[in-house]
Order: C-alpha cells, then sequence, then structure tokens
C-alpha cells in the first residue's frame, strides 16, 4: 500500500518547516526576492499605503510601505496565515496570484494579467522554492533615469523615460518596466511602461521609484511659439538673471514692471504689513529720481512697523498663544521676537536661541519654545519642520513614503530633545477640565530623562543629527548646544535653504518649494539654481534677514506685473508675473482702520494697537470676556490658532461669512462713527472732485480714473440723503473693491 503523506504535512507546511530549520532553499532563475519578487510587488501597489502597505495591513494582510523591509514582506507572503499565500508544488494554485490576476475575489481588483512578465516573476519564485533574500544580495545603489529632465514643444506632447538601476557589485540592468511612476500635478499622465502624454501645458515632477531608490524628473510642455522672441528685460541682480533664464528657456517673456501705484502699495503691505497713507502714495509717485523704489524699500525695512510684521510671521510658526504660554509668556516671547527682528539679529542667532532656551519662560522668553513643544517627538518634528523644511511625521510609525528618512532617524532625531524636563508652579488656570491650558511660570530645563526608545526594535535611540552623524558620548551631555550648532552651521545648506525659502514665499506668495516646509528629493524646487544661489547669498550675508529681503525686493523679478501676457498666461510656478493673493486677516483690518481713522477693538487691548502687533490669539477667553469686533474679524478671515507649527494653518480662503463681515453692520458702523476720516471729508469745504480723490489715494493709493471721478461726483451731487451718507457709500465701495482687498 503506497504510503500517503498526512494532511497535517502538506507542501507548504513542510516547505515552512525547512526554512525554520535553516533548510536549504533553491535560488530564483528571476533573480532576488528582495529586488524581482519586490519590485514586482511595488509595481502592482500592493504595499501602498491604500492596499497592504498601510499601517494595519488589508484584509489580514500585511507588508512594509513600499517594500522597505524585505526579510519581513517575505514571512508575510511566505509564513504567516500558515502559509497558504504560496504553493510551491502548484504554483498557479497560490493564493497571491489567485488574488492578484482577480481569479478569486480581491478588493483590489485584477493588478496584472496572467502569463504576464509580472506573474511569471512571482510564478518562478514560487516554483523555484520561495527563496529568501539573500543576506548580501547586491543593492541598488544609483537609478539612472534618462532624460533627467526636459521641455517639451508643442505639437511633441509625449516622452518615453528609460530607467537604469545600478548595483552595488557594479551590475546594472534596465528597470523601465518595473519601476514605478507618480507626477506631481495633474496637467500629464504616466503609463507603467514610463511614457508621459501630456493633458495640459505647464509644469510638473514625475517620481520615478524602483525599490527604495527615487529620482525626480522635472518636465515642462510649452506652446510652440514659432514666432517667439525674447523681450530681454533688463536684469537687476541675480534673483532676475536665474529667473530670466528659466523663462527663456521656457519661452517666456516675464510681463511688464508694475507700474508705481501697483508698486508702492505692494512695497508697503510686504515689508511693512500696511497700505501707505494717501500722501506717501503721493510723494512716492510724482518723485521723479530713477532710483526711488531702492530708496522706498531701504525706508521700508528700517521702520518699524518692519519689525511689527515679520514678528507677526514667526509668532504664528512659533506657536504664540495663551492656552499653553499663558498671557505672560505669550507677551514675553512675542516682545524677544520683535526685538530680535528690530535689532537685526543673524537669523542663525535667532534659531540657536530657540533650539537651547532653558530656564523661566518669563525671564527667559526663548524657553517658551520647549513650553510650546511639550514631548522629544514634538519638539523634533516642530525643529525639522521650521529649521529644516522637513516633515518628519511619517517616519514616526514606518520609513518615509516620500522621503529617504526611516523610522531609526526619526527616533534617533528625536533622542537630542528627550532630555529636557519642566519645572512647574502653581497653575492658575480658570479651566480645570482642560489639561491644555497652564496660567503661571514655568522653568524649562535639562535634566537626565528616560532614553528615546524605537518602537519597532525595542532599542535606545541613540543622539544623532537628521542625515548627519551621531553624537559622541561628550557631546551627548549637552545636546542641546550640539544640535544648535549644527542645525544652524554654514555648511548645512538645508537650514539656509529652508529659512531663504519662508522669506521668498511671504514676498512672493509661493515658495520655490512648495510647501514650504516639505524640502525632499521627491519635491524638488521649481527653480534649484535659484535657491542654491539665495542660501548662498544668506550664508554670505551672516543669515541677515533685511539683506535678503532687500535682494528680492529690488529685483525686477519682485516688481513685475500681476497682468500676464501671451507667453505666461499659464504660468504658475517660474514668476514670470506676480501672483495675486488676498490680504491676510490682520493686514486687511488694519487698512480699514488706516483708510477709515478708526482703530478696531480687541478684547483685553488697549484701543489703537494695531492687528498685526497682538501678541498672542486670545487674551481673554470668550467665557469670561465677549470678542470685540475686531477680534471676530480676524477669525473669520483665518487668523490661526497656532496650534500647530505651520505656515498652513493660516487660512486665506474666502466664505460667505467673509462677505458678510465686510458689507454687514461691522463695516458700516465704523463708516458712520463721528470723526472719522470720511466725516471730516464731508465736513470739509472741498469741492466733491477733492473729496473723491482724497478717498482713493487714501484707500486704493491711486486717483480715481476720470470714468470713477466722474460717477462718484455726480454721486456726491445729486444724493438725496446729503453728502456724508454719499461719501460713505463711495468709501464702502472702495473698501469691498477687489483692488482693495487683495495684494496684486
Amino acid at each position: 500500500m503506497p504510503v500517503r503523506t498526512p494532511i497535517a504535512l502538506a507542501p507548504t507546511l513542510l516547505l515552512t518547516l525547512a526554512l525554520l530549520a535553516g533548510g536549504s532553499v533553491a535560488q530564483s532563475a528571476d533573480g532576488e526576492f528582495a529586488v524581482d519578487v519586490m519590485s514586482v510587488i511595488s509595481k502592482a501597489g500592493c504595499n501602498s499605503g491604500t492596499c497592504h502597505g498601510n499601517l494595519n495591513g488589508k484584509g489580514g494582510f500585511k507588508l512594509s510601505l513600499r517594500g522597505q523591509d524585505a526579510r519581513l514582506d517575505y514571512e508575510a507572503l511566505v509564513l504567516h496565515s500558515r502559509g497558504r499565500r504560496v504553493n510551491p508544488s502548484s504554483p498557479d494554485e497560490s493564493l497571491v496570484l489567485l488574488k492578484a490576476t482577480a481569479q478569486v475575489p480581491h478588493r483590489g481588483g485584477r493588478r496584472f494579467e496572467v502569463g504576464s512578465p509580472e506573474y511569471k516573476v512571482l510564478r518562478n519564485w514560487i516554483a523555484g522554492g520561495t527563496a529568501k533574500p539573500a543576506p548580501h544580495a547586491p543593492q541598488v545603489d544609483r537609478l539612472e533615469v534618462s532624460p533627467d529632465k526636459a521641455i517639451l514643444t508643442d505639437p511633441v506632447d509625449e516622452l518615453q523615460l528609460h530607467v537604469t538601476a545600478h548595483f552595488s557589485d557594479g551590475n546594472s540592468r534596465d528597470v523601465t518596466t518595473r519601476a514605478c511612476y507618480e507626477l506631481s500635478n495633474l496637467i500629464a499622465t504616466v503609463d507603467s511602461a514610463g511614457k508621459v502624454t501630456r493633458s495640459e501645458l505647464g509644469e510638473t515632477t514625475l517620481i520615478v521609484r524602483y525599490l527604495q531608490q527615487q529620482v525626480p524628473v522635472s518636465i515642462a510642455f510649452t506652446a510652440a511659439r514659432p514666432d517667439f522672441a525674447w523681450s530681454d528685460p533688463p536684469v537687476n541682480n541675480l534673483v532676475d538673471r536665474l529667473v530670466f533664464e528659466k523663462l527663456q528657456s521656457l519661452k517666456m517673456n516675464p510681463s511688464e514692471l508694475s507700474d508705481d501705484y501697483v508698486f508702492v502699495r505692494r512695497a508697503y503691505l510686504d515689508a511693512t504689513g500696511r497700505i501707505p497713507s494717501g500722501d506717501e502714495a503721493r510723494r512716492f509717485v510724482t518723485d521723479q529720481s530713477p532710483d526711488k523704489r531702492t530708496r522706498l524699500i531701504d525706508q521700508l525695512l528700517s521702520m518699524p512697523e518692519f519689525a511689527d510684521f515679520w514678528a507677526l510671521k514667526w509668532a504664528d510658526v512659533l506657536r504664540t498663544e495663551e492656552k499653553v504660554l499663558d498671557v505672560e509668556g505669550v507677551e514675553a516671547f512675542h516682545s524677544w521676537i520683535r526685538q530680535s527682528i528690530a535689532t537685526a539679529q543673524p537669523l542663525d542667532e535667532f534659531v540657536r536661541a530657540l533650539v537651547t532656551g532653558t530656564g523661566s519662560t518669563f525671564k527667559n522668553p526663548p524657553a517658551n519654545y520647549y513650553r510650546a513643544n511639550r514631548d522629544a517627538s514634538t519638539r523634533g518634528e516642530t525643529t525639522a519642520r521650521l529649521f529644516l523644511g522637513t516633515r518628519l511625521q511619517c517616519a514616526k510609525c514606518h520609513n518615509h513614503p516620500f522621503d529617504r528618512w526611516t523610522q531609526d532617524d526619526y527616533y534617533e532625531w528625536s533622542s537630542l530633545f528627550s532630555q529636557i524636563d519642566y519645572e512647574i508652579g502653581e497653575n492658575k488656570r480658570k479651566d480645570t477640565l482642560d489639561k491644555n491650558e497652564f496660567v503661571g511660570e514655568q522653568v524649562v530645563l535639562v535634566a537626565k530623562q528616560d532614553e528615546v526608545r524605537n518602537p519597532t526594535t525595542g532599542e535606545i535611540a541613540r543622539p544623532k543629527f537628521l542625515g548627519g552623524e551621531a553624537l559622541s558620548d561628550a557631546a551627548a551631555q549637552d545636546r542641546l548646544a550640539a544640535v544648535a550648532t549644527w542645525l544652524t552651521s554654514e555648511e548645512n545648506d538645508r537650514f539656509a535653504k529652508s529659512q531663504v525659502n519662508f522669506i521668498w514665499y511671504h514676498l512672493m506668495g509661493q515658495g520655490l518649494v512648495d510647501p514650504i516646509d516639505d524640502f525632499r528629493l521627491t519635491n524638488p524646487a521649481s527653480n534649484p539654481e535659484l535657491l542654491e544661489a539665495l542660501a548662498s547669498r544668506f550664508v554670505a550675508e551672516e543669515f541677515d534677514v533685511r539683506s535678503l529681503v532687500r535682494l528680492i525686493m529690488t529685483s525686477r523679478t519682485y516688481q513685475l506685473s500681476a497682468e500676464p501676457n501671451a507667453t505666461n498666461i499659464n504660468d504658475r510656478s517660474s514668476y514670470s508675473h506676480a501672483l495675486i493673493r488676498r490680504l491676510p486677516a490682520e493686514v486687511l483690518l488694519d487698512a480699514q482702520s488706516d483708510v477709515l481713522d478708526v482703530p478696531a477693538e480687541f478684547v483685553g487691548y488697549r484701543i489703537g494697537i494695531r492687528a498685526v502687533q497682538i501678541p498672542g490669539v486670545q487674551r481673554k477667553r470668550p467665557r469670561d470676556e465677549s470678542p470685540r469686533p475686531g477680534d471676530r474679524f480676524l477669525k473669520t478671515f483665518g487668523k490661526p490658532d497656532r496650534i500647530l507649527a505651520c505656515e498652513c494653518e493660516r487660512s486665506n480662503e474666502t466664505t460667505l461669512k467673509q462677505v458678510f463681515a465686510l458689507i454687514g453692520e461691522g463695516l458700516s458702523a465704523r463708516l458712520a462713527v463721528n470723526g472719522n476720516r470720511v466725516n471730516r471729508l464731508a465736513l470739509s469745504e472741498s469741492r466733491s472732485e477733492h473729496l473723491v480723490e482724497s478717498l482713493y489715494w487714501e484707500t486704493l493709493s491711486r486717483p480715481p480714473t476720470s470714468e470713477e471721478l466722474e460717477a462718484a461726483v455726480a454721486m456726491l451731487n445729486s444724493s438725496l440723503d446729503g453728502r456724508s451718507l454719499a461719501l460713505q457709500d463711495i468709501a464702502w465701495a472702495l473698501l469691498n473693491a477687489k483692488e482693495f482687498l487683495f495684494r496684486r
């Protein structure tokens, strides 16, 4: 009688036992598991975040995100679920193949066809004995993509990429059909073989990924423009040279220079956060000096309002709000930030003071940086985001899917901030149920704490700079000083580039890297050469913020009109024309106050304080004292709560509620205040033409056109409600005009 194999010793179980016992396994004819099999799984999208690469997997099957751990993925395929996913004795019956080809129900749908190259790789690997990842298998050292950038001129609308993987053993392989492709926007499509097809004109970045290597490819689709002629505009400085070089390569001419009316308003808004008065605007426009724009910029950079406005920007991202810091802490911290800017403290010194800030949060204001960031992970994430332009959050749970940072990097970086503790006095908070509220002094100190552990390995994470060296034992005794020195070093180009990008964003309306805190290989700068040049200049100027602001504002690029021409009408990222954007909440409210000569009112602050000068978010809780109209306006127009250390928290979106705030009782009440500018003009003996011109200069920084003047004068002279009400109506219309609400 033939001997039958018991069910308990089915082929997959025998294989599993052999593997666990360290038995011999055959090497697949198609190559190494970590290269061939893993690349097929990645190409099929099985290990993506929306599928089995999810933190919790899908359907009881979990793979490492984007194939970051070959060992774990091998175990998941071969050993988990009692080895039911592979069947070496009958490869075509393997569950992994049946699911991927939709021969059995699969929520992920069909990933490839039976008999396809992907199918054959997996089948041959299974039939060959499901070889383990070889411990010393060659690794992919470099990915070469050809072309590495491209400008395609209509009618050319397709681009075929070729991808070569270079391995650590010196060999190379064409992996064009095995690589994964992702586009940064929807102006084109890309197929599985690396062919890019245009959907519309514009620029995009294609991310080419093979195993753990990623390469960005910049692609531009441009109109033919056979009659294109470069306008050869004047070049004021390096900004123009590098911007115009790119524009010329794209067959795109920059717009004309903005006129004096637009420029004077733009310069005041960007440098000081306020509009020019009517007299200031008139003086500038009538000045015939050829260097008047440069002189105006120098004047604005020396004004106290410059410190007010740029302190507001830093207060936003440094989480200067009352619930965590309390009122006294907020005012101390904001005052220090403003004073640092007013005295032209170099930015590297400013950041070093924050990173090493310890002691009383009242007596040493930079210590509030750590009062707002209460644990090592948050401190590490915030410091990387603000001063390196790096988003680390994804690496907390797994290796970063879009960047080079691993989970080890995340916890080694966090370890630098682990030895911080707090000496907490009496908490005088009013809301005993709100654990985040704290009223009273705290002392930030360095004290021996539990070390950070990597949750995956359970091992203590050694303190290590992000992308740099591990700390020596001696340096680890003063981790904050070590990280502050490394962070702001002239050799750390990521620090200089991220700070340049922050300043560029606030002046130009869009970062060279966008979003501004997401520097990574797969999110390249729109003009890498310009970012590099500005960062080098910033370092050479010893991190002088005003010097960099001056360089950008004196460029012709900054001074271009927002009116596009036929060649640049579709441009969104090359700075061929100015970007129009709505005024921030504080700036808009202050502009209304300046025009009307009526200050806004805020809870807990003196009458006359400007919105951009407010240190925090909410000096008194709404339950203790009702918000004033000024507080409600700021909330409605997007002033951030400063819960996140991110510029993204500020909203410039338009809402229906904002419409009611602009046309409703708040503005109407301010227009009717006795003694305001409109009231004084109406009571004057000036001619109607003079009243209208004065109001236009104060509101829009320009005189009215002849049509506007004629219509407004007719309205004033024929109003049955009186001159004052008619002038209020004109002012109301100007304060609601797009020209007033938007920075052009």
